[in-house]
Formats: structure tokens, sequence, C-alpha cells
């Protein structure tokens, strides 16, 4: 892959990058697979977890990545630190910084901060995370997961439906999956669509987007982030947007869902789609730990060959 620094965003990938950082997880896979999940990688790094805003799946993938690989792990999180004091963003890297902390996976509400963080910091930055910036790794585990059950991402058509507008992941995604050769069709309801999407498509409507779709992506409904009336009610969403069986049948046959969670049942997908054949929902899940293994082997060990 050449010796990357940080991971912020894409910007100045190439696909051979990709494929290289895909072939590394297939290899942590097998070591997932073993009775002992554990291999000395990192052993001596210390990794910390910096997340400003709450996280479940990205903030656990992370540390079981990093002890997976035998490096040290330090958690961090707002509520008991010293930002309910006062204290900065930066002075709360800066202390990290001091205890010698090698890389620093950062998740917060603010656009920029893993950014700035680079200026900050010595050790790696890898942004989990950032307002509605960016989210690479999780556009990574998405396009690993469909890598895997369409066989590549050159020529697909990928659809991803819901709060485009608020989401950091459709941005990476779009941004990843065009990266890859797909053609990418983002929907939803016009207020909740950005005025331009790069790498994607944009539309109002539902089955422009999923029609002939090699695989669908849903998005969670970001309500934290709306200004109020912004958002059709729950029941309008609900009848214009959600992903049924019904609606599913729009795209190719066996066309795989995808959804970076936390999921609304009912609300962005229907309960019967959640837990049918078609979700691969815990397969990101899955792969996520895979694929931030080897974003870490990638820029700690490859940092220092």
């Amino acid at each position: 892959m050449g010796a990357l620094k940080h991971l912020l965003d894409f910007t100045g990938w190439e696909a051979s990058q990709v494929e290289d950082l895909f072939e590394t997880a297939k290899l942590m896979q097998e070591v997932l697979e073993r009775p002992v999940k554990k291999v000395p990688a990192l052993q001596g790094f210390t990794v910390a977890t910096v997340f400003f805003e709450p996280s479940t799946r990205t903030k656990i993938s992370f540390e079981l990545a990093a002890r997976r690989m035998s490096a040290d792990v330090v958690s961090f999180s707002p509520g008991g630190s010293s930002l309910k004091k006062g204290e900065s963003y930066k002075d709360t890297l800066l202390t990290l910084e001091a205890m010698k902390v090698d890389a620093y996976v950062i998740r917060t509400d603010a656009a920029g901060v893993p950014y700035q963080a680079t200026r900050w910091v010595k050790g790696v930055v890898i942004n989990a995370g950032d307002g509605r910036r960016a989210h690479p790794t999780q556009a990574l585990l998405d396009a690993f997961t469909l890598t895997e059950a369409l066989g590549g991402l050159e020529g697909k058509k990928i659809a991803i439906v819901g709060d485009i507008l608020h989401s950091r992941v459709a941005r990476s995604d779009a941004e990843l999956f065009s990266l890859l050769g797909a053609e990418v069709w983002a929907a939803g309801p016009a207020t909740l669509l950005p005025q331009t999407l790069p790498g994607a498509r944009l539309t109002t409507s539902l089955k422009e987007a999923l029609s002939d779709a090699d695989a669908v992506i849903a998005l969670r409904l970001q309500r934290e982030r709306m200004e109020a009336g912004i958002l059709p009610s729950i029941p309008e969403y609900v009848a214009g947007y959600q992903i049924t069986p019904e609606r599913l049948a729009w795209a190719k046959p066996q066309a795989p869902l995808l959804h970076p969670g936390p999921m609304n049942r009912d609300v962005e997908v229907d309960g019967r789609l959640a837990d049918s054949e078609n979700s691969l929902v815990t397969r990101q899940v899955a792969n996520g730990v895979a694929v931030r293994m080897a974003v870490l082997y990638h820029l700690l060990v490859g940092r220092n060959r």
C-alpha cells in the first residue's frame, strides 16, 4: 500500500491500495477463525480509542482489533473526563500524546477534528467519524462485505437510501465505491438530500435508485442532527422510503441488504428483511474487526518499515 501516515478519508487513494488492504483483511479473517484469536503483530504499540461522541460498534470493533494483534488499548470517553471541566479536544489529545500513545482512533460530532489532530500529535490518526464529513473505516468494511457478496464492485449499481444529508457513512461510501468502479445512487426525501454527493447520483425516487441495483444500503434517520421540521413524520417516511421485501424486489434477485447501524427496525428497514437471508448486517459487524485490524497493521507496522 505504501507508507500511509493516517486514515482521514480517501483523498489521494487508488483502487490498488484498497485491494491491498482487503488482502490483509482476508488474512485477519483467518486469525479470527482460529481457536486462539490473537497474533503479536502490534505488541508494544498503544492504541487510544478517543470517542468524544457515543459509539457501540466502531469503538468495540477497534478495541477488539487492536487487542487481537496484542496492542495495549486506552479507552477514552468524555463522560468521566476533564472535558467536563472545560478541557479542549486539543489538550485532551496532547495529554494522551505525553503518555506515548502510538495511534489515535478519533470520533467527534465536529467535522475536522481528526484532521486537526494530525497537527497536534505525532502518532497515527484514524478518523472513526467526524460530524457529517467522513467515516472511512465504515466505508471500507461496507466495500469489503460487498466485494465478498458480489465478487467486486466494478460496474455494480449500489443504492444508498435514507438520511443522506446527515450521513458521514453515505459520503465515505460514495467516495470509496465510486473509486472501486461502482455506480452509486443515493435516495431519500428532498429535505434529507444534500445539494451534491461526490461519487453518487441523487434522487427522491426510491424506485429509480433500487431498480436493478446489485446491493442496497439503508441508513439510520439521524434525528439528533436534524432541525425541527426537516423530517417528514415517521409514518410518512416509512410509507415512502422504508426498505420492504416488495421494494427490495425492484433490485436484482438476491441483492444483499446492508445497514451501518444502529438500525431502527420497522423504520428504515422492514423487520422481516432485517433477519432475512438478504441481510448482511451482522456480516458487516464481523468484517469490521478484520478490516480495522488491517488498517491498524498497515498504519502502524507499515509506518515503521
